[in-house]
């Protein structure tokens, strides 16, 4: 893409989200789905019988991550598109191999065990060369919705990517990672700061590259103590959304934090520089509202709710916005949604949101 592309985009339509992220009022409580692009969808599964089955050939080819970030939106009255990618594209990045394996998930042949595998981690990445192919399906897919609804752009969190570095894939404990925050100080810092700065630089490059928001995803914080999360996760995330926001400077675009487990943090996050945050379906949102007054917050149906029949599901719909409130809200999971999960199911929370949202506005207003 040319720059004088990048710049051209179409004039945006729905502004509701970003409106909501600045703690604006909204006529209506806006609402995107974590992995609202994926498995789900037959679509999606179509097309991956289409183009292949390799989960990151796909990441990494611009135009098939576009098609795919544009299928919900074309299927669902979304508020939001989230770009397809994965938060494991920056240890790829630093020279790790990473496989997504069929019925395991992401794996890493060679993590890092000890401290002197740092050093296998390449030095100085040039993110406009490295994760080039992920700016680049930005910048086609902001072309491509047509300014129909913003553009999310997205990262793992420094802890969350050191973990995976270091377990070589999922965990229940993190345990392995952890004892590196024990054992090794130094050279966790140095793993987290470097982390911090190649996010930094991603993150700009996405908003560069059309992105209209932004979320970091913490997702393993509930392995931490609120001891360790001050100690190794908050800093590195306060450093993310500060120098982000510093060197956009008036280009800066609202940035959400997920922290997923992190209940005891939300009073912490909630002095940090994000606009958004995020919570999981364990979080009592009254608790929420009272520990982050200022914040807009984002969340937090649980994801296995969309199971529930029909009349259920509209009930705990409306029971969440009624918790929350329609003014600095974002609807949402709690977390992603499962990849068995009926699509018409999704209609009916995002309708509900929309519908019930706008009449309690309208209530209000008489």
């Amino acid at each position: 893409m040319s720059e004088n592309n990048m710049k051209d985009f179409p004039p945006l339509k729905n502004d509701l989200i970003l409106r909501a992220a600045r703690g604006e009022d909204t006529e209506k409580v806006p609402v995107w789905i974590m992995r609202q692009a994926g498995r789900y969808l037959p679509e999606f599964r179509k097309f991956k019988e289409e183009h292949g089955s390799d989960f990151f050939h796909i990441v990494q080819s611009p135009n098939l991550a576009c098609e795919i970030t544009l299928q919900p939106i074309r299927r669902f009255d979304l508020d939001a598109a989230i770009i397809f990618s994965d938060i494991l594209v920056i240890p790829q990045a630093l020279g790790l191999k990473c496989e997504m394996l069929k019925g395991k998930g992401p794996h890493f042949p060679e993590p890092l065990k000890e401290p002197d595998d740092l050093e296998r981690l390449k030095k100085n990445v040039v993110v406009k060369e490295t994760l080039g192919y992920v700016l680049d399906a930005i910048t086609l897919t902001r072309h491509k919705l047509e300014g129909k609804v913003p553009l999310i752009g997205f990262s793992g969190a420094p802890w969350t990517l050191m973990a995976y570095m270091i377990e070589g894939g999922g965990s229940k404990t993190m345990s392995n990672a952890k004892k590196w925050l024990y054992k090794h100080a130094k050279a966790t810092s140095l793993l987290l700061q470097t982390l911090t700065d190649l996010i930094v630089d991603y993150l700009v490059a996405q908003v560069q590259a059309g992105a209209q928001m932004l979320q970091v995803f913490e997702s393993h914080a509930e392995c931490l103590s609120p001891y360790l999360f001050t100690l190794y996760a908050y800093p590195y995330l306060e450093q993310i959304a500060f120098k982000v926001k510093e060197k956009l400077g008036e280009n800066s675009v609202p940035m959400v934090i997920f922290a997923k487990g992190a209940t005891y943090a939300i009073q912490e996050l909630s002095q940090s520089s994000y606009d958004v945050i995020s919570l999981d379906w364990t979080v009592p949102v009254a608790d929420a509202r009272l520990q982050a007054p200022n914040r807009v917050l984002q969340g937090n149906l649980d994801p296995c709710g969309l199971y529930a029949c029909k009349n259920d599901l509209i009930q705990a719909t409306k029971s969440m916005i009624r918790s929350f409130g329609t003014k600095k809200y974002i609807a949402n999971l709690g977390h992603g949604i499962y990849p068995d999960m009926d699509p018409e199911k999704v209609t009916i929370f995002i309708d509900t949101v929309h519908s019930y949202s706008e009449s309690l506005n309208n209530e209000t207003t008489r």
